[in-house]
């Protein structure tokens, strides 16, 4: 892999730059603040490309991904699209000898993975996804806690989000779009539970109910689910539960509850609650977690590009919950456990 002498020597751009959540506008920056250089924004949307003009002037623009790698000298892309874009696109930019960092989830299937980790072994390129909630506060601090053994052996994870609500008409309610109702929080929820469970994946089984909301939006028969639950099986005993729902009409308290032999964890964004016991008796601890630190996902990136460190979001790594959902997503078809396979 090609070394950079300092982090100002890499150009960076963005492949996206709508208007939801300002994300390419987010990540130009992130990647800024680790000294990189934003160079290249590639956008459809004409009207969207002035606003990158605007936030960072002198940049340059390109209508299409094709016009920017023949054109522009950018090092290192990031591509900010819907899901079922990412695995052609980091592909195509692979190909053209740039290092990529696609938005979450890294892609759709696991074939997708395979198929962009493939090109990157090939060109000897750096290849990751923004995992930046790898150093949110909520999942450092818990990580922090359950590793000095506060709550014993971890055999058990439930991790869950949802309300009852009508899903938007926009591409991530839509299946073949965005993979599934399991795959845009989910797949944060699992890198969270992931850092805690060190064991292979040894088979998931998926369920999900859908058609109630169907027909109540603009997609029809290709809308998400309503609800989709997964249960994965792991090497070393443990098990881990997934769902995501928008029938769920009690919603929930907690992001992730951690059980292990000696006590519970209940992970919030803000707070936690530490459980354990002494003797016959509950003791009940609530804390606060730290700051979020989801800058280090960029520095590092940039420091790896430079030789200072070693890449901490993988390409491996950022597969295992991507496998999870594709695994459950045919569970789900098929109603049978899928069992896991390693490249």
């Amino acid at each position: 892999m090609k070394k950079y002498k300092k982090s100002s020597d890499i150009k960076v751009g963005v492949i996206g730059y709508g208007g939801s959540f300002n994300m390419g506008r987010h990540h130009l920056n992130e990647m800024k603040r680790a000294g990189m250089v934003p160079t290249a924004v590639a956008e459809l949307d004409s009207e969207r490309l002035k606003v990158a003009e605007t936030d960072f002037p002198g940049i340059e623009t390109y209508s299409s991904v094709d016009e920017m790698l023949k054109k522009s000298q950018v090092d290192l892309l990031a591509i900010i699209t819907p899901h079922n874009t990412h695995a052609r696109l980091a592909i195509q930019c692979l190909k053209a000898e740039r290092h990529v960092v696609c938005e979450k989830p890294f892609a759709i299937t696991t074939a997708e993975c395979d198929a962009m980790i493939a090109e990157a072994k090939k060109k000897n390129l750096l290849l990751s996804t923004y995992h930046n909630r790898h150093w949110d506060g909520c999942i450092m601090e818990a990580v922090d806690i359950i590793g000095k053994g506060k709550i014993g052996d971890v055999f058990r994870v439930e991790c869950h989000m949802g309300y009852w609500g009508q899903p938007g008409d926009w591409w991530r309610s839509s299946k073949t779009i965005s993979g599934g109702i399991l795959y845009d929080w989910g797949v944060h929820l699992l890198e969270y539970a992931l850092q805690v469970i060190k064991s292979e994946i040894v088979e998931v089984s998926g369920f999900a109910h859908k058609g109630f909301w169907a027909g109540k939006t603009k997609w029809k028969n290709d809308c998400n689910e309503d609800e989709g639950f997964a249960v994965v099986r792991f090497k070393n005993g443990a098990l881990l539960t997934l769902c995501i729902s928008n029938i769920a009409s009690k919603g929930y308290e907690s992001w992730v509850d951690f059980t292990g032999t000696k006590g519970a964890y209940i992970m919030r964004w803000n707070d936690y609650d530490l459980i354990t016991h002494d003797g016959d008796k509950i003791i009940k601890t609530t804390g606060k977690n730290r700051n979020s630190e989801g800058w280090r996902l960029y520095q590092n990136i940039a420091d790896v590009l430079t030789g200072k460190a070693e890449l901490i979001i993988t390409p491996e790594w950022a597969r295992r919950p991507i496998h999870i959902l594709d695994l459950a997503n045919k569970s789900a078809i098929s109603g049978k456990a899928m069992k896991a396979k390693y490249a």
